[in-house]
């Protein structure tokens, strides 16, 4: 696997003019300032593990307003639903599984996701990590490439529960050095 490339988290600051500038030069916790040329296919990354609790289950439910008796009614799921106990939403299990591995890369923006697939339950109590594989990147627009990686959120002992691919613009470092491989800009 290619770990040639090194990773920036916390090189660099944002450099932001509305605190004192000796907070502002304090590198970022949980942040990277990686360009579209560092980004390198192959590359993967774990997630720590993190158990789901009824707690966070049902506060997502309740902001989203998921009230589907599988989520949300635990009568039903023991007697009349297909897996005998309630589901933990799927919405949350992308939400949570992406998060574990997300970077807050400062030069990246999320463009959309593809491929978006439930593939098991996720219950109550049970612990999920994440696995994101840097897939393919290509020259986008004039200042931004576009990346792709996948995402799989396992749960136990690793069994696949969700799979996705999520797609970000990310700037270029030298945006010339990409400007005869650009598509045009539609920014109607």
């Amino acid at each position: 696997m290619e770990t040639s490339f090194a990773p920036t988290v916390g090189i660099d600051s944002t450099l932001p003019k509305d605190m004192p500038a000796a907070h502002a030069a304090i590198p970022v916790w949980n942040s990277e300032n990686w360009f579209y040329e560092d980004w390198q296919p192959g590359h993967c990354i774990r997630s720590l593990r993190r158990t789901i609790a009824e707690g966070e289950s049902h506060l997502f439910n309740t902001l989203v307003v998921d009230i589907h008796p599988y989520v949300q009614d635990q009568m039903f799921a023991e007697t009349e639903g297909v897996f005998g106990k309630r589901l933990v939403a799927g919405a949350f299990i992308f939400s949570a599984g992406l998060g574990l591995v997300a970077t807050n890369c400062v030069n990246a923006f999320s463009y959309g996701y593809d491929k978006l697939r439930f593939i098991k339950p996720v219950f109550i109590g049970d612990t999920i990590y994440t696995v994101r594989t840097n897939l393919d990147k290509k020259p986008k627009y004039e200042e931004m490439g576009l990346i792709r990686a996948s995402y799989e959120v396992f749960k136990g002992a690793g069994e696949l529960v969700l799979y996705c691919e999520h797609l970000q613009t990310v700037k270029y470092r030298n945006p010339a050095a990409h400007a005869d491989r650009t598509e045009p800009e539609n920014r109607a």
